[in-house]
């Protein structure tokens, strides 16, 4: 059985996002981020899965561990984020004083809050906040959630869907050690890659180039400071197709001889959620 390495706690969005895209797989809660990718890099017959960036707001802020352990990127997944409040069995809306949840979540759902008057408590993540609540056997206590985090820690739903907006995604990258691309077919790709640039006037410019030449669409370009310093910048970046294609195999020659740095992160199905 594989095993699926996710951050957080049994019952947050990761786990969900986990179980869509491997069922079977045996899936294993780390403390951190930096956890699972060790844990990953130590075990080829393991991955994780990551959250890499949210329609709403924005990157999650993983980027720099993608950059160092450059494990393979196998597939995406959009999970939709439906955000819960949840409450010890029997408890009202009425009741309720505290909420507690991640960040991004409360700030997701600030209408709900706010029209509650409820005081927020940030805390690491959703489900660990819905455990946490679970435990304290106070009903002026929720926790903002999933719904498998209720059923995780035998808690009422007391309100579904409180999120600002509708259609919230976040996309999810399932990673591993181990390099796997899949076959070249008349499919939908994505080939996801890093790359540092030379350090000479215009770099950036002239290195994309091969792109627009080619006809190839870039989804994603992103810089990122290398650690520790200001004046060095890696870049991630998402194309549109797989790299056995010419056009995109042409792209990525005419981009190496800018780069001083190329890693390509991976080839894989683009997810159906790009199309809609």
């Amino acid at each position: 059985m594989s095993k699926i390495f996710f951050q957080g706690t049994y019952g947050a969005y990761s786990h969900l996002a986990a179980l869509s895209l491997e069922p079977k797989a045996e899936i294993i809660p780390c403390k951190t981020f930096d956890e699972c990718f060790t844990r990953a890099l130590n075990d080829t017959r393991s991955k994780i899965i990551i959250p890499e960036s949210n329609r709403i707001t924005g990157n999650i802020g993983i980027e720099y561990l993608i950059f160092k352990y450059r494990l393979n990127i196998y597939a995406e997944y959009f999970q939709k984020i439906e955000h819960n409040l949840l409450g010890l069995p029997g408890t009202k809306v009425s009741d309720i004083k505290n909420v507690y949840s991640h960040a991004q979540a409360l700030s997701q759902c600030s209408k709900f809050i706010k029209s509650n008057k409820l005081i927020e408590h940030v805390r690491a993540d959703t489900a660990g906040s819905a455990e946490m609540v679970s435990k304290s056997k106070d009903n002026q206590k929720a926790a903002i959630a999933s719904l498998l985090s209720a059923k995780t820690y035998n808690l009422d739903v007391i309100k579904k869907n409180i999120e600002n907006e509708k259609g919230n995604l976040t996309r999810f990258l399932l990673m591993g050690k181990d390099i796997m691309q899949p076959e070249f077919k008349n499919k939908k790709y994505i080939t996801s890659f890093l790359f540092k640039l030379k350090s000479k006037p215009a770099a950036l410019y002239q290195s994309l180039g091969g792109f627009a030449i080619n006809g190839v669409n870039l989804t994603k370009l992103q810089s990122y400071p290398e650690k520790n310093t200001f004046d060095s910048f890696f870049f991630l970046c998402d194309l549109d197709g797989h790299i056995e294609d010419l056009k995109v195999q042409k792209s990525l020659e005419e981009l190496g001889l800018h780069c001083q740095d190329f890693h390509v992160l991976g080839v894989f199905e683009a997810d159906k959620q790009r199309e809609s």
